[in-house]
């Protein structure tokens, strides 16, 4: 009970932190560290991200991060699904689910990764080129503009 306590609270801080879905934490350790089954596991993360969901959307509402409308339409839209995911999960084999939860955490690991390195390279590209001498192109303090020398001599 001691290491589901401190799996809770460690999941709890990263959800915080991140906005992770108990689920992407709670399933692997689940199944890895209290050999849980895949479908048992999943089930106890359903259960377990009730309060993790009620009080992280709470404290983000007082900051003003919560779109209500989007969340009332997904939270809408996944309770009508879930019950169909609940059947699949029980009459798949356990194999079959790890392999399924491996590849969305393997996709979802992948958008990321494209959306970071896309912003990296944005961010590359909108930096300006130095100038043939090494100094920087958007530098200008320190040169004469020829407007400021003409502008009092008409």
């Amino acid at each position: 009970m001691i290491v589901a306590a401190v799996m809770g609270v460690a999941a709890g801080t990263v959800s915080g932190l991140l906005g992770v879905g108990g689920g992407i934490l709670f399933v692997p350790a689940l199944t890895l560290v209290l050999s849980l089954s895949q479908v048992k596991a999943e089930a106890t993360s359903l259960l377990a991200i009730i309060p993790v969901a009620l009080i992280g959307a709470a404290r983000q509402h007082r900051y003003g991060n919560v779109s209500l409308r989007d969340g009332a339409v997904v939270g809408a839209l996944s309770a009508l699904g879930v019950a169909g995911g609940v059947a699949l999960a029980n009459a798949l084999p356990q194999r079959a689910l790890r392999l399924l939860f491996a590849a969305m955490m393997l996709f979802v690991a992948t958008q990321f990764l494209r959306r970071f390195a896309r912003a990296r390279a944005s961010k590359a590209a909108d930096r300006p080129r130095p100038n043939a001498d090494g100094s920087d192109a958007s530098d200008l303090s320190d040169r004469a503009d020829s407007s400021d020398t003409i502008a009092g001599h008409d």
